[in-house]
């Protein structure tokens, strides 16, 4: 339980708040890489509470900045892409994608006055189908060598959808193990041949044993959670029988990510981005240690429960998102679909625009939420203090994994046995480095 006003730090994200300024200091998702794969490149961005357009200039670079032109305020979202930068049409200021001011035409050309004068402007960077913008104070850090950004280009493949909700709320059910017993409970298993692009519903390690059957049938996990360079490591062990025991092995990604095992063979690395206070898109990498990523089988899956251009859910607060009494007793938990999305968007929408923590009570179970509250509640003081907070930021390039997977494991070694399964699958990918070495 967090009183009212460390609530108040910990997700109020506007210009100058505590976790506003901290977000900012991280290199944060801006858009989908294939959002501008359109004849006119250019988007309206609103993210952290700020109106931003984002662009591709003709050298292929992404910009990101102030939406509205600093000379009297025009939309640049309406501006022209040509020569070399965004233009803006009231009277033809020219911006490249740094914010310089290339030219003032009705200027004289003599004053000058081009160079005195510069938009507010992010770096932008583009990985894994996910265009990367840095908001923060200073020289961004180095973008963290994780999996997902590291993996070659046909074995990862993005996406994103919208939770109306705050950021931290969103985050928190990556960082619950414990609530896909329930949650995401299956009444049937799927055939593991055609679950492809599916979480929960692919046999555990080509065990045979089904994820949806483990999870359904031993709902009282143990859960571990150690601080690690980039986070927290989460362990999760679910005590089987013969000897056995299910190891979930997941992570914080410090500040707003998380990344889970998918199946055997692939990962979700998964950003939660605030639009404002009370909204925020989650940013998705799914990264294949396996076969080469069938992006056009994934992304028509995820077209199935979303509109576009926003990626707003079909199922959401207006439709009940989709709830039917009969298939909750008949076939999922919820009632709700069989798309895990729309599961955790209930869960974490239904606590409220901005959920009030002063009334929860949390058990052991939630002790991934509770270390991680305090590790967002020190490195805002820290910053407060005018020190540099250093997890997952000064040694990102040095940063490797972090190992996100399933795995049955004997139960007197299944400490060394996540570990080695692991580096099988990344031997086996023939790209992903070993993350235990510097």
């Amino acid at each position: 339980m967090l009183s009212a006003e460390q609530n108040k730090q910990i997700t109020e994200i506007g210009p100058g708040t505590p976790a506003g300024k901290l977000l900012r200091n991280y290199w944060q998702p801006v858009a989908l890489v294939e959002e501008l794969e359109t004849t006119r490149p250019v988007k309206y961005v609103r993210m952290f509470g700020e109106d931003l357009v984002l662009f591709k200039g003709e050298d292929g670079r992404y910009g990101l900045m102030d939406r509205h032109c600093p000379h009297r305020g025009a939309d640049l979202c309406f501006g022209r892409l040509e020569d070399g930068g965004l233009r803006c049409p009231f009277h033809g200021w020219l911006f490249d994608v740094d914010g310089n001011c290339l030219e003032m035409p009705a200027e004289p050309p003599e004053r000058k006055f081009h160079e005195k004068l510069k938009a507010t402007a992010y770096p932008c960077i583009a990985r894994s189908g996910i265009i990367f913008g840095y908001l923060g104070e200073g020289d961004a850090p180095p973008l963290p060598a994780f999996d997902c950004l590291d993996a070659p280009e046909d074995y990862t493949f993005a996406f994103k959808g919208l939770n109306e909700c705050n950021w931290l709320q969103a985050v928190e059910v990556g960082i619950d193990p414990a609530h896909a017993s329930y949650l995401h409970r299956f009444f049937e298993d799927e055939n593991p041949e055609e679950s492809y692009g599916k979480q929960f519903r692919d046999s555990v390690a080509g065990s045979g044993i089904p994820a949806t059957k483990v999870l359904r049938e031993y709902s009282r996990p143990s859960i571990n959670v150690e601080e690690t360079d980039s986070g927290l490591r989460l362990t999760t062990l679910r005590e089987l029988e013969g000897g056995q025991t299910h190891v979930r092995i997941t992570n914080l990604l410090f500040p707003n990510a998380f990344t889970i095992p998918m199946s055997e063979e692939m990962n979700i690395t998964q950003w939660h981005v605030p639009i404002d206070d009370v909204s925020n898109y989650w940013f998705a990498i799914f990264t294949s240690f396996g076969d080469k990523v069938d992006r056009k089988t994934m992304r028509a899956q995820r077209l199935e429960s979303c509109s576009l251009p926003d990626y707003i859910p079909f199922r959401n607060k207006a439709n009940n998102y989709g709830f039917d009494i009969e298939e909750q007793k008949t076939s999922t938990y919820t009632g709700m679909g069989l798309d895990i999305n729309t599961h955790d968007q209930w869960a974490v929408e239904s606590l409220g625009a901005i959920q009030d923590r002063t009334q929860e009570h949390l058990g052991t179970s939630d002790i991934g939420i509770t270390k991680y509250r305090r590790q967002l509640l020190g490195a805002m003081q820290t910053m407060a203090d005018g020190g540099e907070v250093k997890i997952s930021r000064t040694n990102g390039h040095e940063l490797r994994g972090p190992v996100a997977i399933d795995a049955i494991a004997p139960s007197d070694n299944w400490a060394s046995s996540w570990k080695e399964a692991d580096l099988k699958r990344r031997e086996k990918s023939g790209w992903a480095k070993d993350p235990w070495q510097s």
